[in-house]
């Protein structure tokens, strides 16, 4: 087993590739957490969060620019903590699998005082899913169907129609951040400014981070209709870059911070110490194999026989730090349709013997090879998607050397990672984390579809049993398509085109602050209370 790691500047992330992009625009779908405290709230004040990641872009549909979005841009609809679709810009709705249609509320303003429009809005969503503005994070959220928006300023519409069925309109389109025009006119601005109808606008910044927020006036429309002026709202949000969690564990424990999200095992040393504290399910290890013809694991029986070695168990309880629980499924627990698909369905240690049927035997040193040629795998893994995966990728590469594989193992940091993922291809299998995106229809595009750069099947997955399953699906709206949703789950597993290693929980914790939290661990800006 080969080693070798390379060093770059830590950028902790809670997901892996675009995949990412898709639960932090989403966040809010299935679920969600509540914090408390009691102590009597701070009129005005500035809340401090940290965030592992810096932020190159402010662009709400670029590759990383969605994570801070939800602080300065609204979209049509909100979900709520207890998973129910509630108004956002939106006052009423109605949606199903082939049409949608939003009726905005009155009163909605840009950041720069300007009335918003249906037709705004309308402008807002073509420029998202235009295919020729190469929007990573809008791409990973719409839907994988082409669709058309018109808008009637009069009564105040915005319509949507899909060109074939798809089963969530309104956890999709609805949740997309609305750009103002002002935006739209010169998609440059949105960089390093915001333009926005969100409770907060963007009004400092460094390259590196601290990101400041100022709460704006008049605001009305938030979810439910929640204002902007409730007692305890910060006046200012600071976002600050802290990539090592064991130094946001001691800023959390000495007020350095406010709020921060903690998954490794520094949450331990935070019991106890009268943090508010809210929990966010996970996926840890989310694990892809590179089925690109010409690399050895585009051999789906050598794909089952690798699967089917490993020993789940043992390899959850390295990627949560304990006594893990195997994961069941490719999304985290809260998400819509969540189900117990993985365990009856992933190859078991038998799939090993299989492989002399297709060719793979031993040589006179134990190594697998196969018309002379060694089985020779690179695995990748980084400790920016979690702490715990360079160690499940070891364990990983320790089991697949002893069936005879020749193993290079290598740890980089998230951009190299997403670099031989979506570009260069040079990878057979990537340890990564997700909190898993909320509707099974964003999967899509990494198990099904073109490969980068025509689209975001990075892995070159090719499983018609998946897209027969995904196909009935889409036609069921809502969680109408469950079983058709986890039967395409299934498919995925059998064929070990995808393989989740742990069910696991990230926590988010608030000094003398108060928040909900939605999937992902993304805190809902308008739920901040700062307290004495």
């Amino acid at each position: 087993m080969h080693r070798r790691t390379v060093s770059f500047p830590r950028a902790r992330s809670a997901a892996v590739a675009s995949a990412a992009l898709a639960s932090a625009v989403l966040a809010g779908c299935g679920g969600g957490d509540v914090s408390s405290t009691r102590t009597p709230v701070v009129v005005g004040g500035t809340v401090t969060i940290a965030t592992a990641s810096e932020t190159p872009s402010f662009h709400p549909y670029a590759q990383f620019g969605s994570a801070l979005a939800p602080y300065a841009y609204d979209s049509l609809v909100t979900v709520a903590p207890d998973g129910r679709v509630v108004s956002g810009l939106a006052g009423k709705w109605r949606a199903g699998a082939t049409s949608a249609r939003f009726t905005l509320r009155k009163g909605v303003t840009c950041s720069d005082g300007t009335a918003l429009t249906a037709s705004g809005v309308a402008r807002s969503l073509r420029y998202a899913s235009d295919p020729r503005n190469r929007l990573v994070g809008a791409r990973a959220a719409l839907p994988g169907v082409p669709f058309t928006v018109s808008a009637d300023d009069a009564t105040r519409t915005v319509s949507v129609r899909m060109a074939s069925p798809y089963s969530f309109i309104e956890r999709t389109i609805g949740l997309v951040p609305v750009v103002c025009p002002a935006g739209l006119a010169d998609p440059a601005v949105l960089d390093r400014s915001t333009r926005g109808t969100g409770p907060y606008v963007l009004s400092g910044y460094t390259s590196g981070g601290p990101y400041l927020f100022t709460r704006r006036k008049g605001y009305t429309w938030g979810p439910r209709g929640t204002t902007n002026s409730a007692a305890g709202q910060p006046e200012r949000i600071v976002v600050s870059v802290v990539p090592q969690e064991s130094t946001v564990a001691n800023l959390l424990l000495t007020g350095g911070v406010n709020i921060a999200s903690v998954t490794g095992p520094d949450r331990a040393r935070l019991t106890g110490h009268g943090l508010a504290t809210a929990r966010v399910p996970t996926v840890v290890g989310l694990t892809f194999f590179n089925e690109r013809p010409g690399r050895p694991l585009s051999d789906p029986v050598l794909r089952r026989a690798l699967v089917g070695a490993l020993d789940r168990k043992g390899l959850a309880n390295v990627a949560t730090g304990g006594d893990g629980t195997p994961a069941s499924h490719l999304t985290a627990a809260d998400s819509v349709c969540h189900a117990d698909v993985a365990g009856g369905n992933l190859p078991a240690h038998g799939a090993v013997t299989a492989l002399d049927t297709t060719g793979w035997t031993k040589d006179a040193r134990g190594r697998l090879v196969k018309h002379g040629r060694p089985l020779r795998l690179r695995l990748l893994s980084s400790a920016d998607f979690g702490s715990t995966l360079p160690a499940v990728a070891e364990l990983m590469a320790a089991t697949w050397q002893a069936l005879g594989a020749d193993v290079d193992l290598v740890s980089e940091s998230r951009n190299a990672v997403m670099q031989a993922m979506y570009q260069s291809g040079d990878f057979d299998a990537v340890v990564g984390s997700s909190p898993g995106p909320p509707l099974p229809a964003q999967l899509v595009p990494y198990f099904s579809g073109p490969p980068p750069s025509r689209g975001l099947n990075f892995a070159h997955v090719a499983n018609r049993a998946y897209d027969r399953s995904v196909a009935l699906a889409l036609r069921a709206p809502g969680t109408a398509g469950c079983a058709d949703w986890n039967r395409a789950a299934a498919a995925l597993f059998r064929s070990a085109d995808a393989l989740p290693v742990a069910d696991g929980t990230g926590t988010v914790y608030g000094y003398r602050t108060t928040f909900a939290v939605a999937p992902g661990g993304r805190i809902v800006p308008t739920s901040i209370r700062l307290h004495r």
